[in-house]
């Protein structure tokens, strides 16, 4: 596949490392993919994702969350939960601007699950239809109530205040090889500030409050052995969210569904979702 490598700049004249990626070949790009990226990771570890979307005929965008990977800021800290929801506002801004007539579809990950699903409801783009998997409305474990307690008040005397918790592998993926690669990411990282933890866990809990407005085309997926978030908040929203939403869970798969082992299985579900989606344009 092809790269391009350029700058997003955001409404509040913050600029985030982003990437493009074509297919190899002269072919008709059929539509195009918006990448979000999940908690302490970056749009890098998607390579594999994006040269699937476009070896099936896509175009795929994505780009690195503030906080994250090569884009400038703290590590793993947000000044607030707008300025994660304008990261995608600038790439879908790029994405029309070089395929104006192309259908658009969002494909968020996580954290970036929680994001792509808060953006569509509040902001309500123009876009032919969404794909999130192991979305972050709720966590798999429940926080003590003492350690809220505490952030909440960091929150307000100190928001950049950094709890540095790398993910276990393990948790992520089935597979040795991706556990490795995860381990030896030297832009992966476990930081998270108070300020980014409070407003992703409440933005989670405010797409579940608000799921039966959802409008627009949803393939949501989540691993049934998940340990990170919570697959029985993802029931809820696609049953709140109504005919709209194709849910699907992977008995035995973990949280990041694109590094399991069975993979490829779930790659053919989402290229059979977006392939239904464009017969219905």
């Amino acid at each position: 596949m092809k790269e391009r490598i350029y700058e997003l700049r955001c409404r509040d004249g913050s600029r985030r490392y982003a990437a493009e990626w074509e297919p190899e070949e002269e072919r008709e790009i059929l539509g195009v993919i918006a990448l979000v990226h999940g908690m302490g990771e970056h749009i890098g570890r998607y390579l594999h994702v994006a040269d699937m979307f476009t070896r099936a005929g896509y175009a795929v965008f994505g780009f690195d969350q503030v906080g994250h990977g090569r884009t400038e800021g703290k590590r793993g800290h947000t000044k607030s939960y707008i300025a994660l929801m304008d990261g995608v506002d600038a790439m879908l801004a790029e994405t029309k601007r070089r395929y104006p007539d192309k259908p658009l579809f969002l494909y968020g990950h996580s954290m970036g699950g929680n994001v792509t699903l808060n953006y569509v409801l509040r902001r309500k783009p123009d876009i032919a239809g969404v794909i999130v998997t192991g979305p972050w409305l709720r966590l798999a474990f429940n926080p003590p109530p003492l350690q809220l307690i505490i952030a909440r008040v960091v929150n307000r005397l100190f928001p950049s205040y950094t709890n540095d918790r790398p993910m276990v592998g393990d948790h992520l993926t089935s597979d040795p090889v991706m556990v490795k690669r995860y381990q030896e990411d030297e832009l992966g990282h476990g930081a998270i500030t108070a300020r980014f933890f409070l407003s992703v866990q409440g933005a989670g809990l405010w797409a579940l409050k608000h799921a039966s407005e959802w409008r627009v085309p949803l393939l949501l997926m989540h691993g049934g052995s998940d340990k990170v978030t919570s697959i029985l908040a993802s029931r809820q929203f696609a049953e709140a969210a109504g005919s709209k939403c194709t849910f699907m869970e992977w008995p035995g798969l973990k949280h990041e569904l694109h590094n399991e082992l069975d993979r490829e299985e779930v790659f053919d579900v989402a290229r059979d979702w977006l392939e239904e989606r464009l017969e219905e344009l």
